[in-house]
Order: structure tokens, then sequence, then C-alpha cells
């Protein structure tokens, strides 16, 4: 459930957190929280509920998986991680990580089973156009060169390893670590897409814009 202004997580307090919850057990290298000001590492307590789901589930295994949004209704039978993987993802980005906020902008235009052309394309929109509001609400030079683009993935990817070591104390199967090593490769193959020029890619489809 996820609030319809700020597209926040909402959930129910939990008394009886697990101790892989704490801010400093395998907390990311590049986090900004202070175990003072939050004991708790706020991802890792908004995936409580779904890690303890599916922590004895593994990732081959088949499944109907069905995502029901107000606009349409999605299926695929498909390996128990890519729903997992999907689950995951829009809990991480609207659990109120600092670094992982960034994503709420594709949070709110949702695709499941998302191809890896898809995402990035959505990706790129979503940066691009923070680069302009940036710019409009006069804070600071907007990065439309997406020279900043490749130190964020990198911050997306240290997130996702080390959540990934966070897991393994409590994961005894593998849908979930799986389901994190998936979003890890989009961060990857993104990167990779960047300083490969993929743009010249995606650029031939712009023809009418760029003639």
């Amino acid at each position: 459930v996820l609030d319809p202004e700020t597209l926040a997580l909402k959930r129910e307090e939990r008394a009886d957190l697990p101790d892989w919850t704490n801010l400093t057990h395998q907390q990311c290298p590049n986090c900004p929280l202070k175990p003072a000001d939050s004991p708790r590492c706020p991802t890792a307590v908004a995936l409580v509920d779904v890690i303890d789901s599916f922590k004895d589930s593994l990732s081959s295994v088949e499944a109907d998986v069905e995502i029901v949004t107000d606009a349409r209704t999605y299926k695929k039978h498909a390996p128990l991680s890519a729903g997992v993987s999907g689950l995951i993802g829009l809990v991480m980005s609207t659990s109120g990580c600092p670094i992982l906020d960034k994503l709420k902008p594709m949070v709110r235009e949702h695709l499941p089973f998302a191809t890896l052309k898809e995402s990035l394309y959505r990706f790129l929109s979503m940066y691009t156009l923070a680069q302009f509001l940036r710019g409009w609400k006069g804070k600071v030079t907007p990065d439309l060169d997406l020279k900043g683009l490749i130190g964020f993935l990198e911050d997306l990817r240290t997130v996702n390893r080390a959540f990934c070591q966070r897991l393994y104390a409590v994961c005894r199967k593998d849908a979930s670590l799986n389901a994190l090593v998936h979003l890890d490769c989009f961060a990857d193959n993104t990167q990779f897409f960047l300083k490969r020029k993929g743009l010249d890619d995606l650029a031939r489809y712009f023809h009418a814009h760029l003639d």
C-alpha cells in the first residue's frame, strides 16, 4: 500500500523485527544514515514480510504471477524470481532509503515483466526528466549530458550487493536472492549500455525530432 501523494510505503509497525534489519548489519558502504538517528535499515524493515514469505522458495519454481492495478491486470507464467523481483523492487524503491528514493518516479509508472530495453527506456526517461525538473526548480545545473548517471547506477549496484549479503543470514532458498541479482543485472546492463554508446541505438527511433 503506497501513499498516493508521496508514493511512500505504508506498513504496520512490527515489534518483533529480526536482527538482520539493524542498520549496522551488513550496512551498505554508501549508506548516509547513522545508527543514532535510524537504528533500523528502512529497506530491511519494509522487506521483512516479503522475505518471510519467500525465504524457503526456489527461484526456478514456475508460478502464475498476477499484478492487479487500477488501470489493468498483468499475468504471466514465469519463474518465481521474476515475480518476487518486481515486488522487491517496488518495496525497496518506496521504503524510505535515501539512495533508492530516486527511483520513485519509476514506481509511479511501474511496468511489470518489462524487458531490458523497456526498462532502459523508462529509466533514462526518468533520469532526464528529473534533470529538467532540477533546472526548472532553479536548484542546480541539470545533468543533461548524463555524467552523473553512471555514479547513480554504481550507488544502486552497491546497495543491491550489500543487501544480498544482508539476506544471506535469513534466506534458506534462493528466490529472494536471485530476485535481487536480477535488479543488480539491470543496473549493470544499463552501465554497459551507456559506456558502449548505446544511446545511438535509441536515437534512431527519434529521427523525426533530430532531423
